[in-house]
């Protein structure tokens, strides 16, 4: 057995730096930037009213010394002319600053008689104003390369103008299910059967990472069937396939030797960590195999610990192992052994209103219910002595 830490290593290792592709601003969200975006123009483009008002000159808007109305200046239609001195001009939020102004007093501290405008208070130069470039520069450096495109950066992107973005290409995942005893949901489970489950959690941890995912759905305990499904995979071309169940030390377990009969190079088999030890990964040219565990809990937890920092990784994400936090813990947990545990858990505000970790009491690695109940996975190093109520965990 290897650590965790190790086989993230490996796995690491064989990963290559991800291609790059231009795709419009309208299918971006979430893609990875796989180059610097900068700024084409300066933003905002103009001196700019940022409320509705008067623009005025600062020294000349005094309480009991009405000005003259010259005109409006609105967002798209601009006061044409220069502001002469006496005069003020009507202006609305984003609209250009007329030339001669220097501040914009806000309509509430303003009264009109006819064209003859008087102010309740004065107003300091630079007030209420959005000055030219406040936002960014043409040129700036907006979004370095690595991050996952957010609605607001995708904002961002559009407002200095980019229509298109260059990412980093995703991979093409393919996954299949291995078990005599497996039926899809909404069929009648024989007397020796049960529901499969797994896919239907993998797929939607994973698929925001991936171009495509294909669901091979169940292939039986039978050598040529499985070999058959696998084959077709490579063929196909995926970057990367996922088999859940048959990855154990059991007669039927065929997972492992048809992987190696098709000539796919392991480098691990099992990991030092709860749940989730039948864990394989290896490789069969420029294709990840990852092979996980068959019960519900460690095929998620693996995917989770695993696969997705790979995933994000091969992505070119700055960091494959977001979202981590660290958190007091709300009880003790007893000492561990040599593997690392992921305990399921929930957030909880404590008396305080701070966030704290408070561990699920159910360990076993089919228990899908406990998983669906947690918000975490708390991580207890290996050979942890145990560890006490307010101490600081990831998770």
């Amino acid at each position: 057995m290897i650590s965790v830490d190790e086989a993230l290593s490996r796995i690491f290792r064989q990963i290559r730096p991800p291609e790059a592709e231009s795709i419009p601003l309208v299918r971006a969200h979430r893609r990875v930037l796989a180059r610097p975006l900068a700024a084409t123009h300066n933003q905002p483009p103009f001196d700019a009213s940022a409320m509705d008002g008067y623009a005025v000159r600062a020294d000349e808007a005094r309480p009991g010394r009405p000005l003259k109305l010259a005109g409006t200046s609105q967002a798209g239609a601009r006061f044409v002319g220069m502001m002469e001195h006496g005069q003020c001009v009507r202006i609305f939020t984003g609209a250009p600053l007329p030339i001669g102004a220097d501040a914009v007093i806000i309509q509430e501290n303003a009264s009109a008689a006819g064209n003859q405008i008087s102010f309740a208070q004065p107003v300091s130069p630079g007030a209420n104003i959005r000055r030219h470039g406040m936002d960014f520069l043409r040129g700036q450096e907006l979004l370095p390369a690595g991050v996952a495109l957010t609605p607001a950066m995708l904002n961002l992107a559009a407002s200095a103008n980019h229509a298109a973005v260059t990412v980093t290409k995703r991979p093409r995942l393919t996954i299949l299910a291995t078990g005599d005893e497996l039926v899809p949901p909404g069929t009648p489970p024989g007397p020796d059967q049960i529901v499969a489950s797994n896919s239907f959690g993998l797929v939607p941890l994973l698929s925001q990472y991936c171009e495509t995912v294909t669901d091979l759905g169940i292939v039986p305990d039978d050598r040529s069937k499985l070999e058959a499904a696998l084959l077709g995979a490579f063929d196909d071309k995926a970057d990367i396939v996922v088999t859940t169940g048959g990855a154990s030390v059991g007669d039927r377990d065929y997972v492992r030797e048809v992987l190696l009969d098709l000539g796919v190079k392991l480098d691990f088999w099992k990991l030092k960590m709860r749940p989730g030890k039948p864990l394989m990964f290896g490789t069969r040219g420029n294709t990840l195999i990852f092979g996980l565990p068959g019960n519900p809990v460690s095929a998620m937890v693996t995917a989770t610990v695993v696969l997705r920092p790979a995933l994000r990784q091969l992505t070119g994400h700055t960091d494959p192992f977001w979202p981590t936090l660290g958190v007091p813990l709300a009880a003790d947990l007893p000492p561990g052994g040599e593997r690392r545990h992921f305990i399921r858990g929930k957030l909880r505000r404590n008396d305080i209103g701070l966030l704290e970790a408070v561990p699920i009491s159910e360990t076993d690695s089919s228990h899908s219910s406990s998983l669906a109940q947690a918000d975490v996975l708390i991580v207890q190093p290996e050979d942890s002595p145990g560890l006490r109520i307010d101490d600081i965990v990831d998770v």
